[in-house]
C-alpha cells in the first residue's frame, strides 16, 4: 500500500494512502516523525529509529548510533556516519554506502 501523506492531529500521526483515506493512526508518543517513504514512515524515539508500514505496524528498528538522519526517499532512508551516506531499507537493513 502506498503512503501519500502523514497528517499530524492531536497527538496522532494519520497515515494517508494514495486515495486520500486514512489507513492507520500511530500515536506521536511512539516518536518524532522524521520521514515519509513510498510504503513506510520513520520515527525516532529514545535513541532508536523505527519504521512503520501503511497499516501502522512496526517493521524495523535501528539504533541511532548507526548515524544521523539525512532523508527518506522512495523506499529507503539515509543516515550520515563518519563521512559516508549509509542507506537502509524499510526493515532497517543496510543496503549501501557512499562517500558524502
Amino acid at each position: 500500500m502506498e503512503i501519500l501523506d502523514v497528517k499530524v492531529s492531536n497527538g496522532w500521526y494519520d497515515i494517508i494512502d494514495s486515495s486520500g483515506k486514512r489507513t492507520a493512526r500511530i500515536s506521536s508518543s511512539r516518536g518524532e516523525l522524521l520521514g515519509i517513504c513510498s510504503d513506510f514512515v520513520i520515527l525516532e524515539k529514545d535513541g532508536w529509529y523505527q519504521t512503520f508500514d501503511a497499516t501502522g505496524n512496526r517493521i524495523g528498528r535501528l539504533s541511532d548510533s548507526a548515524g544521523d538522519f539525512k532523508n527518506a526517499v522512495g523506499n529507503s532512508f539515509n543516515l550520515i556516519k563518519g563521512g559516508y551516506v549509509v542507506t537502509y531499507n524499510r526493515s532497517c537493513t543496510k543496503t549501501g554506502r557512499r562517500a558524502e
